[in-house]
């Protein structure tokens, strides 16, 4: 799905005359509504410091389904993805050629934590994972084929495994941690494209409790639908990725304005205008300074719990992995 914005309501090929100079956006779909707010302001800043007129090529989508095709020859100059995988998958086609993860942020321009959804009053009593597994219990998450907010959802769960099978057996076991998977996968009553996907079906009616990012939640909050947040006492870290698309920018002609909006994410404005729409910001001292917003759960852990991406990648999502194993079982 293509959509301009900043100059008319047509849609803008790169190089287009209808403005100086055109940016084309490959983003996960969650950043959507911040983005709303984010282009103008960085269009304005963009005019103010250069005179020239930026026009926006959008496109939103479930953030494996994007990479793919930014991998697959979708002209993005900037990618704005759910999770480091996805852009590796861009790098490793070749399109992404620089250190994308150089700066303090380690190239992470959001963070948030994957919570739990429950409707208005928590009818179930919803506290923790294992609430998900017990009988009639209807839970929503996306696929991990296309949704990178699916795969932070699932590390989740899995991890949270391992955390309990390290207080009960005294060491990490993967028998238990996915187990634990499978006992809440098995009450899952549809698995959706994507984050967004998932969040209009529970909206919809389907289910009884939604997995998903802790800002996607507050974000719904704010614009006045009832959930309630719970979050686990264990639960994963997500860090959300934004980078240049080397290949494509030096094509169009734009790594210029691309590397300058790259920077204005990281910049204190826009960290808190995603703040605003419910992310965590990844810029330390925006980090600190509103860290009185943000419950910090006990048993906290980060993707190097679970051994990095690539380790992750392999042992979860791989042709014969654990979540694959996991759908095969049940």
């Amino acid at each position: 799905m293509l959509a301009t914005a900043g100059c008319g309501e047509q849609e803008a090929e790169p190089g287009s005359p209808q403005g100086d100079v055109t940016l084309v956006i490959g983003a996960y779909s969650v950043v959507k509504d911040a983005f709303a707010e984010l282009l103008p302001a960085f269009k304005e800043k963009w005019r103010q410091e250069t005179g020239q007129s930026l026009v926006f090529q959008e496109s939103y989508e479930a953030s494996g389904t994007q990479a793919r095709a930014i991998a697959g020859g979708f002209e993005a100059d900037v990618a704005v993805l759910a999770m480091e995988g996805d852009l590796d998958k861009i790098e490793d086609a070749g399109f992404i050629s620089h250190d994308w993860r150089g700066g303090s942020d380690g190239g992470m321009i959001t963070e948030s934590i994957v919570v739990l959804g429950t409707r208005e009053g928590n009818p179930l009593g919803i506290q923790d994972w294992d609430d998900l597994a017990k009988d009639g219990v209807k839970v929503l998450y996306p696929n991990p084929k296309t949704s990178g907010g699916a795969q932070w959802d699932i590390n989740a769960i899995y991890g949270a495994g391992l955390k309990r099978s390290e207080e009960l057996e005294g060491e990490k076991s993967e028998t238990y941690a996915k187990s634990f998977l499978k006992s809440i996968h098995s009450n899952v009553e549809s698995l959706d494209k994507s984050g967004r996907a998932s969040m209009a079906a529970f909206e919809y009616g389907v289910g009884d409790v939604i997995v998903t990012y802790e800002n996607e939640l507050k974000a719904r909050i704010q614009q006045g639908v009832p959930y309630e947040i719970v979050v686990p006492k264990d639960t994963i870290l997500i860090q959300n990725p934004a980078a240049v698309v080397d290949r494509n920018v030096d094509k169009h002609g734009t790594r210029e304005v691309a590397e300058a909006f790259i920077a204005f994410l990281h910049a204190e404005e826009a960290q808190r205008v995603f703040v605003k729409h419910g992310f965590r910001p990844a810029r330390e001292n925006v980090k600190q300074e509103l860290s009185g917003q943000f419950v910090v759960p006990e048993g906290l852990f980060d993707i190097s719990y679970l051994g990095g991406w690539d380790e992750v990648r392999s042992k979860l999502y791989s042709k014969r992995g654990i979540w694959y194993q996991v759908l095969a079982d049940i």
